[in-house]
């Protein structure tokens, strides 16, 4: 959730109703943020704390000692129904609510290793079978757990180790737990004695978590980006970059990582006290994601002071604790019901800490506060230097004008705080009452850093001011960060990046594999929000953990603008649509081509959102009644009509969707079948509504093994893809992916050559090499190369 919970939302709306209308005309016509930021902040009652203390306790982040054994025999039941990875999740669960040097996160860490082992994650497993260990596993459940630590060793040719840990176990066991495990030590110094004999191989070079990505010809400019673009400044436009050459497409044109992430929280929500209700099974995205690196793991590792932050090692535990966690750790539940814009505003200004720290304060002194706010022991400072990018002082004491906004004095655009800072915050456009319930948000975080006593800032590894010159008078006075904060949440409504990743879901047969794109965690990065809107880009923006890659997605050539789409793409909405959207969020009129094309379009509607004549096929226009486009044709009906048809139409499918979902094949191809023939009535072929239905009854084909079937429902489904999002889109890539594994499948190996050929041609434009699709049209590509050829006896 972006924004506060609703609860805290409707509370400081109806405070700001109640208000005498001159407070609310003071704060309305506010000229700094530092004016809003007081009148607002000056109202924050009380009450108004101990409300939003309430909401905050309703999030369960701290530590309970009775939930390890919960979650342990929950997941002991997925463990028992060979849910493994059910059973991993829960373990994990548990690992996140015990204390440090307890039996309880050391059975935790055991159970989660055997969990692991029959996953196949052996390396995993090793490394929770050490963490058992070091926080204290029972010795007398040691000999099961040293037993798996040997398979996995064998497993993974470690067989020293493997030999090692047997000769330990051997020596150190008692005679009755001998008897018990002496079969399977047998076994396992055969299977140590076989390996031995093998010849030994080259161990395989380890797999790549990406492209290398380095940037060739790195830009002067800009970091983060290559030589192929260059930064612009424009009245009207603002910031923005363009091509220095031409560019070809699938090309990199960035490379960054974010200056600040959160994780999303997702569907995380606050308890429902009672036996019931108190810890849930449900999975969310802070179970599977390093809240860090945002990697995806089974094996976190938590936070030792709170339940809810956790990591995929303990190195980026340790890293998270430094930078930001140690202030947040006691802030969870406040965090939580604040939401991520809140949350970001905080962890920028902790991260701005490790810059020059008497730069950041003369920057906020200078440019968001006004002269009789700063800190009295930070007034003389303002007023010796005049700022400078650099940290350093002019000797004329004038102060550096740079080009362009965000630059340093030598030009540079740069992936810092002063980037960030540098974003529009946008603050004549917000409605009072959004600013009102930013600045309250961030008054109450601010009270209560300084109810705990925590330092916002104090002086990180780069900084070149000695920490008592400057940490005692800000811990005095948080309202200069509380201005900073309120900047930062403003910026994110037109800066925040959604970082997305690809997951995939696998039938239960495991044949097909459906990607979608899911928003994983939100950050700020200050060159992508160079870039400016089309609704119809040149580029395509993927991650990788916090990285973000921008790739050219069509030809660009020398001298054009380099653009991103924020959301309101061509192929997903109308021109009205995206138009308000834009408005509403990024307060701009869209004027790019496909708007400006679709200004003249006919009445007729694009052909994946529109209806066509029952008679003739062809495709009705109007407005509240549609009549044919053939001239020829006097067929005519009201939209709404069409439109009630196409909801009764989509009810149906839902309701074979979910016949497919329970692995009711032949009621949901027959419920999908009656659903195609009432859409040939009214619909088009190339109708998105259409695509649906043919690309539920090739899963459904497939999951019965007919594989012809499938993929000639699919090659339909792919047909509407291409006329909605075109022939390069990712969306057709994706399509082709699931095409080429039915190919795959059904032996086809032709048309499944042909398929992988050209899923990976579009697919490496918008995520270079290292995409897990692509990696495994390879392998299928590979195994297909291999295949001996088909004997072809003669006819009979």
């Amino acid at each position: 959730m972006d924004l506060p919970v609703d609860e805290w939302k409707s509370y400081l709306l109806q405070k700001w109703s109640l208000l005498p209308k001159s407070i609310q005309v003071s704060i309305s016509t506010a000229e700094t943020l530092s004016d809003i930021f007081l009148h607002s902040s000056s109202l924050l009652q009380s009450e108004d704390e101990m409300f939003l203390k309430r909401l905050s306790r309703g999030y369960l982040v701290e530590k309970d000692p009775n939930a390890p054994l919960f979650y342990r025999e929950e997941g002991n039941k997925k463990f028992q129904e060979k849910d493994y990875m059910g059973a991993t999740v829960l373990y994990s669960k548990g690992v996140s609510h015990s204390r440090p040097n307890t039996e309880d996160i050391s059975l935790c860490y055991a159970n989660r290793s055997a969990a692991l082992f029959h996953l196949g994650q052996y390396e995993t497993c090793l490394q929770d079978i050490i963490r058992a260990q070091t926080h204290g596993y029972p010795e007398r459940l040691q000999p099961k757990m040293m037993l798996r630590k040997a398979e996995c060793l064998v497993t993974l040719g470690r067989l020293q180790e493997a030999g090692q840990t047997i000769s330990d176990l051997e020596s150190n066991l008692a005679a009755s737990q001998f008897k018990i495990i002496q079969r399977t030590l047998c076994h396992l110094k055969m299977k140590v004695r076989e390996k031995e004999t093998l010849t030994e191989t080259s161990p395989a070079a380890p797999t790549k978590a990406f492209e290398n990505m380095d940037l060739r010809e790195k830009n002067e400019q800009i970091s983060s980006a290559t030589s192929s673009v260059s930064l612009c400044i424009d009245p009207l436009k603002g910031r923005y970059l363009i091509a220095t050459k031409d560019i070809l497409p699938g090309e990199l044109l960035v490379r960054e990582d974010a200056f600040v992430s959160v994780l999303n929280p997702g569907e995380m929500s606050p308890l429902c006290y009672g036996l019931d209700g108190k810890w849930n099974t449900r999975v969310t995205n802070g179970d599977l994601y390093c809240h860090r690196c945002l990697k995806h793991t089974l094996a976190t590792v938590p936070c030792d002071g709170c339940s809810y932050a956790k990591y995929c090692s303990q190195e980026c535990m340790q890293q998270a604790w430094d930078l930001y966690h140690s202030i947040e750790c006691s802030l969870g539940g406040l965090l939580l019901t604040l939401g991520v814009f809140c949350h970001i505003a905080l962890r920028s200004t902790l991260l701005a800490r490790f810059e020059d720290v008497g730069k950041v304060i003369r920057r906020l002194c200078g440019d968001i506060s006004n002269k009789d706010i700063c800190l009295p022991e930070s007034k003389n400072l303002v007023q010796t230097f005049s700022y400078d990018l650099e940290g350093e002082s002019e000797k004329n004491d004038k102060t550096v004008e740079t080009p362009i906004p965000g630059c340093d004095i030598n030009g540079k655009y740069e992936n810092n705080y002063n980037a960030v800072f540098n974003l529009l915050p946008h603050t004549e456009n917000h409605s009072p009452e959004h600013k009102f319930l930013c600045a309250l948000s961030v008054s109450a975080l601010c009270r209560q850093l300084e109810a705990a006593n925590l330092q916002i800032l104090t002086t990180g590894s780069k900084s070149s001011q000695p920490k008592t010159a400057v940490a005692p008078a800000l811990c005095q006075e948080l309202h200069i960060w509380g201005v900073a904060m309120l900047r930062h949440m403003l910026q994110l409504q037109c800066n925040a990046q959604a970082i997305t990743t690809i997951q995939q879901t696998e039938s239960k047969e495991n044949i097909i594999t459906n990607s979608k794109q899911v928003r994983l965690a939100t950050g700020i990065f200050p060159v992508v929000s160079l870039l400016n809107h089309s609704c119809s880009p040149n580029t395509s923006v993927s991650f990788i953990s916090t990285v973000a890659t921008v790739r050219a997605s069509v030809q660009i050539g020398k001298g054009q603008e380099i653009l991103h789409c924020y959301g309101p793409h061509e192929s997903r909405m109308g021109a009205a649509e995206r138009q308000q959207k834009l408005r509403s969020q990024y307060f701009f009129d869209c004027n790019c081509p496909a708007c400006q094309n679709e200004k003249h379009r006919t009445t007729t509607g694009s052909k994946w959102e529109a209806f066509c004549c029952n008679r003739c096929r062809t495709l009705m226009q109007g407005d509240d009644v549609l009549s044919c486009g053939n001239t020829s044709c006097t067929e005519a009906v009201s939209r709404d009509h069409l439109v009630s048809q196409l909801q009764d139409l989509q009810q149906q499918i839902k309701m074979a969707q979910k016949l497919l979902k329970n692995g009711k094949l032949e009621q949901a191809i027959q419920l999908l079948l009656g659903c195609r023939y009432d859409a040939e009535s009214f619909l088009p072929a190339e109708h998105s509504v259409v695509g649906e239905i043919e690309d539920d009854l090739a899963q459904a084909y497939a999951a019965l093994g007919d594989w012809q079937k499938s993929a000639a429902h699919l090659q339909k489904s792919l047909h509407v893809v291409e006329v909605r999002h075109g022939p390069s889109s990712v969306e057709m890539g994706h399509e082709l992916f699931k095409l080429a594994q039915i190919f795959f499948n059904g032996f086809a190996i032709p048309e499944a050559l042909n398929t992988i050929q050209k899923a990976e041609k579009v697919l490496l434009v918008h995520y270079g090499p290292w995409n897990d699709e692509i990696q495994e049209l390879q392998k299928m590509k590979s195994c297909l190369l291999d295949l001996p050829p088909i004997p072809v006896g003669p006819s009979v």
